[in-house]
């Protein structure tokens, strides 16, 4: 994360993506939930109150320090239908590992809460077209932030697109930060091993089959493994 000059008071948007490591549209979208605070010149320029932006970098930062304290994981599940978030929460309520799973049901929703909350794993919904997956997998293995972030997708639709592996791993390669971000978090960052950040399940019915819902825990306790 590149660091914030105390003394500007505001910040154009994409001062504000850079810094929070997200899409312009992405700080469009806090700005709309409230999130960010911000207003428009006469010229109709957007600006981010700073105040706002140091707001969002702490919340992030005393989110993984109190998961931290209670050795709980955060999961981020990006879904389509309400049905398939209300089965995951009841699976993981019966697992031997502690997670929260924090559910969305906008894929640009996700990606806002895959950099602020800055989540253990995050799982993609079988269900959510191949287009916004395809988007998912690149943004979330390019994005500083989140390109280690152990990634949850459906082992069909890999098979159907082989070619997400070698995204992943190319954008988990190449992007590196600039120069210039030189903050604790990215220098840690930057020490980490490379590797592909990708893991696939198969679809299965919790309610019906036992030994598969064990198998996702497995899955989640392999990749949550992956990154420690």
């Amino acid at each position: 994360m590149k660091a914030i000059n105390p003394d500007q008071q505001y910040l154009s948007t994409r001062q504000s993506a850079k810094i929070l490591q997200v899409s312009l549209g992405t700080v469009q979208k806090m700005v709309e939930l409230g999130e960010l605070i911000a207003w428009k010149t006469r010229g109709g320029h957007r600006r981010i109150l700073t105040s706002s932006l140091n707001q969002q970098l702490r919340r992030r930062k005393r989110c993984m320090q109190e998961r931290a304290s209670h050795h709980q994981h955060l999961a981020l599940g990006i879904f389509k239908r309400h049905e398939s978030l209300a089965q995951m929460q009841k699976s993981i309520e019966n697992w031997s590992i502690r997670i929260e799973l924090v559910g969305s049901m906008d894929s640009l929703e996700g990606l806002m809460q895959a950099v602020s909350l800055y989540p253990d794993i995050i799982y993609l919904d079988s269900f959510i077209p191949p287009v916004e997956q395809l988007h998912l997998i690149h943004y979330l293995s390019k994005n500083i932030q989140t390109r280690r972030i152990p990634l949850m997708v459906d082992e069909a639709f890999v098979q159907l697109h082989p070619g997400v592996l070698e995204m992943a791993k190319e954008n988990a390669i190449k992007i590196r930060p600039l120069e210039s971000e030189e903050s604790t978090m990215t220098q840690e960052l930057e020490q980490l091993p490379e590797k592909t950040n990708l893991f696939t399940y198969s679809l299965y019915d919790a309610k019906t089959d036992k030994k598969e819902n064990q198998a996702l825990e497995a899955l989640f306790v392999e990749a949550l493994n992956h990154v420690m």
